[in-house]
């Protein structure tokens, strides 16, 4: 559980004075300063880190390093996990009865698909800080954890960070439809069907202007570059 907290937290914001750490030690039944520390231990082994210089704490255990493998390996089942877990938690500290063992096939899928989507969206606008990475706009009502390969052509991607983007909404739908996408070095590249549409103000002005600029890249879970061949290869037109 709070190795999927880690992934859906913004770096500088893995203290105990964060009301999700607070919130996370509440369920476990633990000080909000030991799951502050399990946090910075679990920072230890991200590569984001690593690759700035950020050693962290050393009080990783093995335990911690075959967890986050367990995670990279495998989103989606560990995500359902940690968050079936947290939402067990959260019924019982509430007083609720769990739900029964046995549920519809079609309920308990879509209790699943529910947790992977709020997973998926809270650790993409963790990683980009909240902010389109081609608008800048930070109005979060407006943001889209947008899926680079598509959602039901790759089932073991659909919560993996680096299959996401945090777009804009109408970025995210020119993205979708194949009317946008990025190239070898993350520029924006707009269809020819868009560069028809130059003279609609709209379009002028919130995508052929940008036509070239390169995304703002987070410093963790950047998108992978081989799902964004993809993407120009087999959803750009």
């Amino acid at each position: 559980m709070v190795c999927g907290l880690y992934f859906s937290l913004p770096f500088g914001q893995m203290h105990a004075r964060n009301p999700r750490v607070k919130e996370m030690a509440r369920l476990l039944g633990r000080s909000a300063g030991s799951v502050a520390m399990k946090l910075v231990n679990l920072a230890s082994l991200d590569p984001a880190h690593q690759q700035r210089g950020v050693k962290g704490l050393r009080g990783a255990s093995q335990a911690d390093a075959a967890m986050w493998r367990e995670f990279e390996e495998n989103w989606a089942a560990m995500v359902v996990r940690s968050e079936e877990k947290r939402e067990e938690l959260e019924g019982l500290t509430a007083g609720l009865e769990t739900q029964p063992a046995i549920e519809a096939t079609e309920g308990l899928r879509f209790r699943k698909v529910r947790l992977m989507q709020a997973f998926f969206r809270r650790s993409v606008l963790a990683a980009y800080g909240a902010a389109c990475c081609m608008t800048g706009t930070t109005v979060e009502e407006l943001l889209v954890a947008s899926h680079i390969l598509p959602w039901a052509r790759f089932p073991d991607r659909r919560v993996d960070p680096r299959n996401g983007l945090c777009l804009a909404a109408h970025y995210d739908r020119a993205f979708d439809r194949g009317l946008i996408t990025f190239d070898g070095e993350l520029r924006l590249t707009l269809s020819a069907e868009l560069r028809r549409c130059r003279g609609d103000g709209f379009i002028a002005q919130e995508f052929v202007r940008r036509e070239g600029m390169p995304m703002r890249v987070p410093e963790r879970f950047a998108p992978d570059r081989e799902y964004l061949a993809y993407h120009r290869a087999s959803v750009f037109r």
